[in-house]
């Protein structure tokens, strides 16, 4: 596009060509979520977890634009990208909140474009051209009817063919945040976008909230599904090749759309802001404009355990407690008590103390971005404490492994009623199981019975077996393991109603 064809402010303000009024939420759960360790983990990263509520962050996300009222119509069906590990987990916790949405499932992880990607293509192979709202699924609002309002606005502007982010003024200084330097105004705050800027050093930070021309950038993202699939062919033709490829090769079963693995390894992985973001600001020749609208709803990436303090409810002293916790002359400080222990804080200033089953984080509250690199530090020793919790979660329940050492191991295993486990064996391990709880049909090689409470069974090594629970209630059981090798990669399924490996 030449400078004589660049899109003007009347373009923007134009009315839209063809009239789109149809929201679909398209909500983004990929995310690993390392600084929030050790309550995140690789395997539950922080969107699966309850951190400033009851409800997890991806629950809050699916549930938060309940109660919208402007003059669009939102789909109460959104789209969920998360990736095979959670697949699961995420399909649950939506069920728990009364939503039926459409979840599609990365093979790999990608980064944030090519996930709304596969939303486009979704939305628009169903001849949908509707408003996709793209919103990570790990972030904290407080104010609702402002993030409604905010919507609102950017949904008129997306109707016209443009890509709306909201930016959120900013507050203080804060290097964890990427910014967005706001251009030529549209009036009622809303601006053009000039630039987007990488997470700067403290210094410029300070300069760039002194300019009040800077604005923190919110990632959420509000565009027509074939707007951005236009920006996207234009700006980064390989990645909208190999993902229509990916989806078109690909298959849907009765919960989840999974492009196909092959396909999708070949995406070139980059986040939404590098793609096409960073394209579409001023002077560039991309396809359409880019424009900000102003968010002030107390939003947090909750990207830090800092910023998890500051999104939530203080002391007079300014301490945040979750837990059994007590605070004792300490002052701006958090503690998180998960495995029930009591955290007791005296005399402690600007410090984080986070306990769970097997960890115990302690930091200052201004070194809260280094847990990341605590955590690849963990990764290379191989301990499992950056992947997994000691509490385990499966499709059909969860096990919490109780205790270790030598050739044994154990499990409490907890199956929810109607589910079941594969029918598998191990090569290294034989195991025993007392039922604690409830009723267990246990499959032993060409045997099939049922076990009540306080009865037991050995499955020798070698010998293939199931466990279901045919029950209305939870079936509990305590499972030893005995052999050479106890690691989960000694499972050979040979059945699985879930499709796993």
């Amino acid at each position: 596009m030449s400078s004589e064809d660049a899109i003007t402010v009347a373009d923007v303000l134009a009315p839209p060509a063809q009239s789109c009024k149809r929201i679909v939420p398209v909500i983004l759960a990929g995310g690993s979520g390392t600084r929030l360790w050790p309550m995140s983990r690789e395997q539950f990263p922080k969107q699966l977890i309850g951190v400033v509520g009851r409800d997890s962050l991806l629950q809050a996300t699916v549930t938060r634009m309940d109660g919208f009222a402007g003059g669009f119509d939102i789909d109460t069906q959104p789209v969920i990208v998360c990736g095979e590990e959670h697949r699961f987990t995420t399909e649950e916790q939506v069920r728990l909140c009364g939503v039926g949405a459409k979840i599609i499932v990365e093979p790999a992880r990608r980064d944030t474009a090519p996930a709304l990607t596969l939303a486009a293509l979704a939305i628009a192979g169903a001849g949908d051209d509707a408003i996709m709202l793209a919103m990570p699924s790990d972030h904290s609002i407080a104010n609702l009817p402002a993030l409604h309002a905010a919507i609102e606005t950017a949904a008129s502007y997306a109707e016209r063919g443009m890509i709306v982010t909201l930016g959120v003024p900013p507050t203080r200084p804060d290097t964890g945040f990427g910014y967005i330097r706001i251009g030529e105004s549209l009036g009622e705050g809303v601006h053009l976008i000039d630039r987007f800027v990488e997470k700067p050093a403290a210094e410029l930070a300070a300069q760039y909230v002194a300019a009040q021309t800077y604005w923190w950038n919110s990632g959420i993202f509000v565009v027509r599904a074939s707007v951005w699939l236009d920006a996207l062919a234009h700006l980064n033709g390989e990645m909208h090749a190999t993902c229509m490829a990916a989806l078109r090769d690909g298959h849907a079963d009765d919960h989840f759309i999974r492009p196909c693995p092959h396909q999708f390894g070949r995406v070139p992985s980059d986040s939404i802001d590098y793609a096409v973001m960073e394209h579409i600001g001023g002077g560039s020749d991309a396809p359409c404009k880019g424009v900000v609208v102003p968010l002030s709803a107390g939003w947090s990436d909750l990207g830090s355990w800092d910023a998890v303090w500051e999104a939530m409810e203080k002391d007079g002293l300014g301490n945040v407690g979750s837990g059994r916790v007590l605070f004792e002359g300490a002052t701006s400080s958090y503690a998180r008590s998960e495995g029930g222990r009591l955290v007791a804080c005296v005399g402690t200033t600007n410090v984080v103390v986070v306990d769970t089953d097997d960890a115990v984080l302690v930091a200052d509250r201004s070194h809260a971005q280094d847990i990341k690199r605590l955590v690849a530090r963990i990764r290379e020793q191989h301990a499992p404490e950056a992947d997994a919790h000691r509490k385990v979660r499966r499709p059909w329940g969860f096990y919490d492994s109780i205790e270790h050492g030598d050739r044994f191991q154990v499990k409490r295993i907890v199956v929810t009623p109607g589910a079941r486990l594969s029918l598998q064996m191990h090569h290294h391990r034989a195991e025993h199981w007392v039922v604690v709880r409830g009723t267990a049909l246990v499959t032993r090689g060409e045997e099939q019975f049922l076990l009540s409470e306080n009865e037991s069974t050995f499955i020798p090594l070698g010998v293939r077996h199931r466990l279901e629970n045919p029950g209305k209630v939870q079936l509990e059981i305590i499972e030893v393991q005995s052999g050479s090798y106890l690691g989960e990669d000694d499972i050979v399924r040979l059945d699985d109603c879930y499709g796993r490996a």
